[in-house]
C-alpha cells in the first residue's frame, strides 16, 4: 500500500475529478462517486477482491442506516404539498409575522418547508403564494425571492430529515437527534441573515411579480385548506420523537433504564420516527384522494428519493475507500498541527459546492472524506455535519439547478440574481459557520 502522504496527494486528485466529471462533463455523481472509489482503492494498493467489498459494505452500510428515512421523509414532504398542508403552515406564520412583514413570512415559511421537502420543490410550491404577497403589499420580487429562496435554504443543509444532512449524519456516525437540535440553532441566525439581506440589499432591485393568481384565487384554488397545528404535525412529532431518544440515551439516563427509556429509544429512532410522520401525514388527506394519496403519491416520493438513495450510497462506499487508506495516519502525524479543526469540513464542502452545484453531493462527499478524520482531528460529529452543511450553502450560482429555479421562477435577470441571490447564499453559509465555530467552543 502506499504512504499516508501518497493516499492524501491521490484524495485531491480524486476531488478533482469529481469535480471535472460532475460539473464540467455533467456526469450522473452516482457513476462517478462509485468508479473514483474504484480507482482511488486500486491507486492505494487495496487488493482488487477488497476494493470491491469495501465499495459494497460502504454502500450497503449506509443505505441500510439512513435509506428508509431519506425515503420517509420524502414521502412526507410530497403529503404536505399535495394536501395544502405547506400553504396551511405558511398562512400560519403569515398571520403571526403579518403581511406588512411578508418577506419575513416567506422566509419562516421556507425554512418550516424544507426541512422535509427539497428547497426547489419547496420554492416551486411557495412561489405563487410569494408572488401574490410581493403584488398585494407592493414589495419587489428580488426581496420575496432572496427571502424565501434563503429561508429554504437553511434547513436544507442543516436540519434532518432533509436527505443530505441525514447522509452526513450517518456517514459520521453523528446522533441525529444532536444534528437536529444543534441544526435548528445555527440554521435560525442563517435564515435571519438571509432575510436581513433580502431587505437591506436586495431592495434595491425593483422586479415586479408577473402575477397569475392573486392572494384570494390561490386560496379559493386549494379549497378547505387542513388546519395548522394539523400540519405541522407530521413534521413536529418526528423531530420531537427523535430529540426524545437523543435525551434518553444521556449518561446521566434522564428517562430511567428501564421500559420506558427503551420504549423513548425505539419510538424515537428516526426509521420509527418518520413512518410514523408517514402516517400522521396520511389524515391529512381528504377521503377522495385517500386512495390516490398510499398509491401514485406515495409512488412519487419513493421515485423523488431514488436519486439521492444513489447518491448517498455511493458517497458511503467512496467513504469506505477512504477508511481504508493510510491517510488518516498521515494527516495525524503531520497535518494535524495546523489547527484547521472545525474550519476544515467547511472551506472542503464548500469549494465543492461552488465547484460541481449541488449541495446534497457536497455535503456526501465532504462527510465521506471526513469520516476517518474526525477522531484524528478530534471533531465532535454533529458539528461537522452542521459545518459541512454551512458548506454547502456557499455558494449558488450558475451550475446550481437551484440557482436557476430562483431565478426563473422570480422574473430575476440573471445578473441580477448573482447579484441579490447569490451574494445572499454566500452570506448565509458564513453566517451559519460562525454560529457553528461559536457552538464549538463550548461543546
Amino acid at each position: 500500500m502506499v504512504s499516508g502522504g501518497i493516499a492524501l496527494l491521490f484524495l485531491l486528485i480524486a476531488v478533482l475529478l469529481i469535480i471535472l466529471f460532475t460539473a464540467k462533463f455533467n456526469m450522473n455523481a452516482f457513476v462517478v462517486l462509485v468508479t473514483i472509489a474504484f480507482f482511488y482503492g486500486l491507486a492505494i494498493g487495496l487488493p482488487p477482491g477488497d476494493v470491491v467489498a469495501t465499495i459494497r459494505s460502504g454502500f450497503g452500510g449506509t443505505l441500510g442506516y439512513i435509506g428508509i428515512v431519506i425515503i420517509a421523509g420524502t414521502i412526507i414532504g410530497i403529503v404536505l404539498e399535495k394536501t395544502g398542508a405547506a400553504l396551511s403552515m405558511t398562512q400560519a406564520i403569515l398571520k403571526i409575522v403579518g403581511k406588512e412583514r411578508s418577506p419575513l413570512a416567506m422566509s419562516v415559511a421556507g425554512y418550516v418547508v424544507s426541512i422535509p421537502v427539497f428547497c426547489d420543490s419547496g420554492y416551486v410550491i411557495l412561489t405563487p403564494l410569494n408572488k401574490a404577497l410581493a403584488e398585494e403589499t407592493g414589495k419587489s420580487m428580488a426581496v420575496m425571492a432572496v427571502a424565501l429562496a434563503t429561508g429554504l435554504y437553511a434547513t436544507h443543509t442543516l436540519v434532518p430529515p432533509t436527505p443530505g444532512p441525514i447522509a452526513a449524519a450517518g456517514t459520521l456516525g453523528a446522533d441525529l437527534g444532536a444534528v437536529i437540535g444543534l441544526g435548528l440553532i445555527v440554521s435560525i441566525p442563517a435564515m435571519l441573515a438571509g432575510y436581513l439581506w433580502a431587505t437591506k440589499f436586495a431592495s434595491r432591485y425593483e422586479i415586479k411579480a408577473e402575477l397569475q393568481e392573486s392572494y384570494a384565487d390561490l386560496l379559493e384554488k386549494y379549497g378547505k385548506l387542513p388546519g395548522a397545528f394539523h400540519s405541522f404535525l407530521p413534521l413536529l412529532v418526528p423531530i420531537l420523537l427523535i430529540l426524545l431518544k437523543s435525551v434518553a440515551a444521556y449518561p446521566s439516563h434522564p428517562f430511567g433504564q428501564g421500559g420506558f427509556s427503551a420504549f423513548i429509544q425505539f419510538i424515537g429512532d428516526p426509521v420509527t420516527a418518520l413512518m410514523l410522520g408517514i402516517f400522521i401525514s396520511l389524515t391529512l388527506v381528504k377521503k377522495d384522494l385517500r386512495k390516490e394519496a398510499v398509491s401514485s403519491w406515495m409512488g412519487e416520493g419513493v421515485k423523488n428519493a431514488a436519486l439521492i438513495l444513489a447518491i448517498t450510497g455511493a458517497g458511503g462506499a467512496f467513504g469506505a475507500v477512504l477508511k481504508a487508506s493510510p491517510m488518516a495516519e498521515f494527516i495525524n502525524s503531520n497535518l494535524s498541527t495546523l489547527k484547521l479543526g472545525i474550519f476544515l469540513p467547511f472551506i472542503i464542502s464548500a469549494a465543492l459546492k461552488t465547484a460541481q452545484g449541488s449541495s446534497t453531493v457536497a455535503i456526501i462527499t465532504t462527510s465521506s472524506i471526513m469520516a476517518p478524520l474526525l477522531s484524528v482531528l478530534g471533531l465532535n460529529p454533529a458539528l461537522t455535519v452542521l459545518a459541512i452543511g454551512a458548506g454547502a450553502m456557499v455558494v449558488s450560482h450558475a451550475n446550481d439547478s437551484y440557482f436557476w429555479v430562483v431565478t426563473q421562477f422570480s422574473g430575476m435577470e440573471v445578473s441580477t440574481s448573482y447579484k441579490a441571490y447569490t451574494s445572499a447564499t454566500l452570506v448565509e453559509g458564513v453566517v451559519a459557520f460562525l454560529v457553528v465555530a461559536l457552538l464549538s467552543i463550548f461543546i
